[in-house]
Formats: C-alpha cells, sequence, structure tokens
C-alpha cells in the first residue's frame, strides 16, 4: 500500500506542477510542452509492451473478446453521454441548446470521461500487489479496449467539426493494420526484453508516432495525423514470443524475465515517472478559461464562452465540477451488470471501480478540443473533473483492495450439469 500512496502522491505533484506551466517564458514553454509530451509517451510505451507482453490471447474465445469489447465500449459510451447531455442541458445558454455544433463540440469534449487511463490503471494495481487477480486481468482487457473505442470515436467526431479529412482515413488504417498484425503475429517474434531493450522499443515507438504527427502538419495544421502510442507499443509487446513459448497465446513462462529484481525495480521507477508525467500532461486551467491552445486563434463563440468562464462563480464551477466527476464514474460502473457466471459481485464491482482513473489519453481529448478552439465553461470543468480524478486513483485503488478482500474463500460454484 506504500507504493500506491507514493505513486498517488507523485501524481499530484504533476498535477500541481502542471498548473505554473503557463508561467513559464513563452521561448520555453514550446520545448516544455515536447518534453513532458516525449517522456510521457516513452514511459506509457514501457508500461504498455509490459502489458502486451504478459497478454495471452484464445483465438478459440473470439465471442468472449467481442462481449468484452461491448462491455468496455458501454462503459466509455455511458459516461461520455452522461456529460455531453450534462455540458449542454444544464451548463448552456437555452439559445445553445439546439444548436447542432454546440452539441458537437459538447460530444467532443465530453469524450474526456471515457477512457481509463490503462497506464495509471496497470501501474497502480501492480504496486498494490493486484497483477495475479481476475480484475487485474479482466482490467487490463477492458481498459484497453475503451481506450481502442475512444480513438475510433473521435474520428467521426472530429469529421463533425472540421468535415471529411483523408487524415482521420489514416488514422483508421493504422489502426486497423495494427489490430491484425497483433492478431497474425501474437507471440512470434523473437526479441530481448530485458529492461534497456524495452525503452529503446518504447523511444522508437515514440519518436516514429511523433514523425508522423509533425510530417502531417505539413498538409494540414488543423486536422494532423495524430496516433495514441497505447495501441503500438501493447501490439509490439504482444507480439513479442518468449523462451519456450511453442503455440501463440498457449500458457507460457515467458513472463519470467520480467520478475528479475533489476527488471522490477526499473519498472518500478518508470511507473513513478509516469504518474508525475501524466500530472505535467494536464491541460492548464486558466488557459482552458481564458484561451485556445497555443498558435490556435479562438472563434468568436470560444471568446463569448471564455468571457462566460470568467463570470461562472468558483461555488458554481465546484458544483458542476462535482456533477460531472459523478455521472463519469457512474458511467463507468456498468461492467457490475455483465460477468455474473465469472466473478463475485465484489469482483465485478472492483473491475468498474478499476474503470474510472482517467488520465492521458483523456487529457488527449481535451488538448484536441483546446486546438479547435473549444474553451470557456465545459472545458474547465472537464479539465478540473479530470484532475479530481486523477487524486482520487488511490482512493478506487484502496476500495478495489477492501472489495477484494471481502470475497467469501469459496465462491459460488458456476459449473454447469451436464445434460
Amino acid at each position: 500500500m506504500k507504493r500506491v500512496v507514493l505513486l498517488s502522491m507523485l501524481l499530484l505533484t504533476g498535477l500541481a506542477a502542471s498548473q505554473i506551466a503557463p508561467l513559464l517564458p513563452p521561448e520555453f514553454r514550446a520545448r516544455y510542452d515536447l518534453v513532458v509530451k516525449l517522456a510521457t509517451m516513452t514511459a506509457l510505451s514501457f508500461i504498455m509492451i509490459h502489458v502486451g507482453y504478459e497478454f495471452h490471447l484464445d483465438k478459440t474465445r473470439l465471442r468472449s473478446y467481442a462481449w468484452d469489447y461491448f462491455v468496455a465500449a458501454t462503459a466509455a459510451g455511458f459516461p461520455w453521454l452522461f456529460c455531453a447531455v450534462y455540458f449542454v442541458l444544464v451548463m448552456s445558454q437555452p439559445s445553445e441548446q439546439g444548436s447542432f455544433h454546440h452539441w458537437t463540440e459538447s460530444l467532443l469534449v465530453a469524450r474526456f470521461s471515457a477512457p481509463t487511463s490503462a497506464g495509471v490503471l496497470f501501474s497502480m494495481l501492480a504496486a498494490a500487489g493486484l497483477s495475479a487477480t481476475w480484475i487485474f486481468r479482466k482490467a487490463r482487457v477492458l481498459a484497453i479496449f475503451d481506450d481502442l473505442d475512444t480513438i475510433l470515436l473521435m474520428i467521426p467526431l472530429k469529421m463533425l467539426l472540421v468535415g471529411f479529412r483523408w487524415q482521420l482515413i489514416v488514422v483508421l488504417v493504422i489502426v486497423s493494420v495494427t489490430l491484425w498484425l497483433i492478431w497474425r503475429y501474437l507471440n512470434v517474434l523473437t526479441l530481448p526484453m530485458t529492461w534497456p531493450w524495452v525503452l529503446t522499443y518504447s523511444a522508437a515507438l515514440t519518436v516514429v508516432v511523433e514523425l508522423i504527427y509533425l510530417a502531417s502538419l505539413v498538409f494540414d495544421k488543423v486536422v494532423p495525423i495524430h496516433i495514441e502510442v497505447l495501441l503500438p507499443a501493447f501490439g509490439l509487446g504482444a507480439m513479442i514470443r518468449g523462451p519456450g513459448v511453442n503455440l501463440p497465446g498457449s500458457p507460457n513462462d515467458h513472463d519470467d524475465v520480467l520478475e528479475r529484481p533489476g527488471e522490477k525495480r526499473v519498472a518500478g521507477i518508470v511507473s513513478a515517472c509516469f504518474m508525475v508525467l501524466v500530472g505535467l500532461s494536464m491541460p492548464s486551467l486558466s488557459e482552458s478559461m481564458r484561451h485556445a491552445a497555443p498558435g490556435v486563434a479562438a472563434t468568436t463563440t470560444a471568446i463569448d464562452a471564455a468571457s462566460t468562464a470568467k463570470q461562472i462563480p468558483w461555488v458554481t464551477l465546484g458544483l458542476h465540477v462535482l456533477a460531472i466527476t459523478l455521472l463519469s464514474n457512474l458511467g463507468k460502473m456498468f461492467p457490475v451488470l455483465c460477468y455474473r457466471r465469472e466473478a463475485h459481485f465484489r469482483e465485478r464491482l472492483a473491475v468498474a471501480i478499476g474503470m474510472c482513473p482517467r488520465g492521458e489519453v483523456g487529457a488527449g481529448v481535451l488538448v484536441v478540443s483546446l486546438t479547435y478552439g473549444i474553451v470557456g465553461p465545459m472545458v474547465s470543468v472537464a479539465v478540473l473533473s479530470l484532475a479530481l480524478n486523477l487524486m482520487l486513483t488511490g482512493v478506487f485503488i484502496m476500495l478495489i483492495r477492501q472489495l477484494l478482500a471481502g470475497i467469501p474463500p469459496e465462491p459460488p460454484a458456476t459449473e454447469v450439469a451436464p445434460a
């Protein structure tokens, strides 16, 4: 539990430091943002390669994985819709509630509430000693699927805002090819998995993704090709085969290398750095309230919204933050209704709570919103809600431990009587 508390404190430290970033001189701000971005992507890649390396896929259970995707997509969809409706019906002016463009902006901003932070979740569960539990195995699949669902759904949402762009189709093709490679070459690649190599893979993936992004800016600065490093890193880890693996997806001992003291020490250091970096990656509250991202001209609507944001009392703003946080986490409770034949109620509730931590992907959604000139009250509330969820991460993990500790020694049998 000490590790959970430590990681939580590091997360809060990074979060507090992120609000100081706007005070940096302009000539250093761009460099600072780039360093934080690349370091966060590299650390996330490192974590996700490890997660993919330990992932075992049974290709005879496709129906089960289809159900997992449905559960993950639903658990991502409910918070998104709850928050979008709240933004429009509660926080908007009556004249805006019938505006298609305003609904589109609200749907994009509200998408911050959908993705679970896979990196934060896996780091915290491992720190709590839960990496061998059913909840960790199930959360690993669901968290990756709901992040994937968020990435895919961002494509039509962007199209609603800026129209059809070929770059969005490129992202869809890259995601599809990555999924096919994972399926086709699962546990096939023979590559070393000691930490210097994994760090090299992580840095290489980060560089490739960033180069694609920078190259796409030459064609269109409004809609660049932005690929989340999460899926490629997970895919690379899943494709790597360790010693003793004969059949893809078969039980094996190839993850023993990750249990070495030196490997566990470095993995712990990377997780600690990642927590700080996730906090540093959070959008500045002052920027979300006053103006769009650097270099992006805010629209008239955005300027009006920002002006309105200044007039909202802090107490009212705080109540909106609490409401959005409650709605976003309430929507994540859908897995409680599923897997009744697989797990005890406490385990299902623990999985649902495990889906609540938000982080780098949600922050990325808000950054995208800022680049499109969407600012004002709902973005400010989203930033604060994301920050509050980050602060609650340690609480979520402690609740999970308490739930698992209360499971009866012999859960109800699920065997089906022979016909």
